[in-house]
């Protein structure tokens, strides 16, 4: 059930739906090019595995955005825990609005359906990455309620860090 503001809607996907897994991937493929996903097409064993992976992986879910039948957006959510409070927390992994649709109130109407859902979960909280560079970005998701994450200012904000494996 899609659900409407203005002609955009928004839905959480269904990974068995073929359209919704062709959504997810033309939507993955835009935001792999683009320069803050990394600039290259999405590899060939996410356009044959991911939409199946996601769909087996617990927890996972995603947000897709429409305007009209045209996907627009894409939010991919993984299900963690806060051990502070004792519940789930959604982290928003992928936020993906089409170079065409930016600027017109996609990213926040995608980040109300996914704490909607959170919500649904019992979860306390989303959270989020972004690139500091990306500053588009950073004023959608500050206009959708997020900020920097620190537990107490005086220690700083917390750094998202990595170590491949």
């Amino acid at each position: 059930m899609r659900e409407t503001a203005t002609e955009l809607t928004t839905l959480i996907a269904d990974y068995r739906n073929p359209d919704h897994a062709a959504d997810i991937l033309q939507l993955m493929d835009e935001y792999s090019r683009d320069p803050f996903g990394g600039g290259e097409p999405l590899s060939d064993l996410c356009r044959r595995e991911l939409v199946d992976r996601l769909a087996d992986f617990p927890g996972a879910f995603s947000a897709l955005a429409y305007r009209e039948e045209t996907p627009v957006g894409l939010v991919n959510c993984f299900t963690g825990f806060s051990t502070f409070a004792c519940r789930p927390l959604i982290n928003i992994h992928d936020v993906v609005v089409s170079a065409g649709a930016r600027g017109s109130g996609v990213c926040t109407e995608m980040l109300d359906r996914v704490a909607r859902e959170a919500k649904a979960r019992g979860c306390c909280k989303l959270t989020l990455e972004v690139l500091e560079k990306n500053r588009p970005a950073q004023t959608a998701y500050r206009r959708s309620g997020f900020k920097p994450y620190a537990l107490d200012e005086e220690f700083g904000q917390a750094e998202f860090w990595q170590r491949y494996l």
